[in-house]
């Protein structure tokens, strides 16, 4: 596998997990560049070529960390109802259509989970990959990773109960809109 079709089957991700993570459409790309710039000069090296996936993966991880970490006390949250852009990558028609009808309300909603939490639902719910896959990304243990899916879940359910009403639009499709402030 050489350079250019690594950078062609996993740009999408990388970009995808970039926006998820830092939530700031520049620094995305700028991680992105950097990401390849590094799997450039790094592929001479990759010894395990079946876990190229995991390896870019965890290039961009880390990369958004470090970004993160630079930026720290400037965090930006979208504001409710501000659509988040971060790329749908399935192939799957019916996903596609689940994805597209999930409200503004529950991807900002997402985008409230700290770093850590939210890194292990995007890598999960939305890039797919198995929980080996998010160890092996994020540096951690299997037991970890369920451990963190676990308690991402959980306090996404606690946040839409304290924060969302639900009901169902004209297709009987279930929708999430924001609670009025009282």
């Amino acid at each position: 596998m050489d350079f250019w079709e690594i950078s062609e089957s996993h740009y999408s991700r990388v970009r995808a997990y970039a926006l998820s993570m830092l939530r700031d459409r520049a620094a995305a790309e700028d991680v992105v560049q950097e990401t390849f710039l590094r799997v450039q000069r790094g592929l001479a090296t990759l010894r395990e070529r079946e876990k190229v996936t995991a390896w870019v993966l965890r290039i961009t991880h880390n990369l958004c960390l470090d970004h993160l970490r630079a930026r720290q006390g400037s965090r930006v949250v979208p504001e409710a109802g501000e659509e988040v852009d971060v790329p749908d990558l399935s192939h799957d028609c019916h996903k596609d259509m689940e994805r597209e009808q999930m409200s503004a309300c529950v991807r900002a909603k997402i985008d409230l989970l700290p770093e850590n939490l939210r890194a292990v639902v995007h890598l999960n719910d939305v890039l797919e990959l198995s929980q080996a896959e998010i160890a092996e990304i994020l540096g951690i243990e299997v037991g970890n990773v369920k451990v963190r899916l676990h308690r991402a879940r959980k306090r996404l359910g606690e946040i839409l109960e304290a924060e969302c009403t639900f009901g169902q639009d004209d297709r009987n499709v279930l929708v999430c809109e924001p609670k009025p402030r009282s």
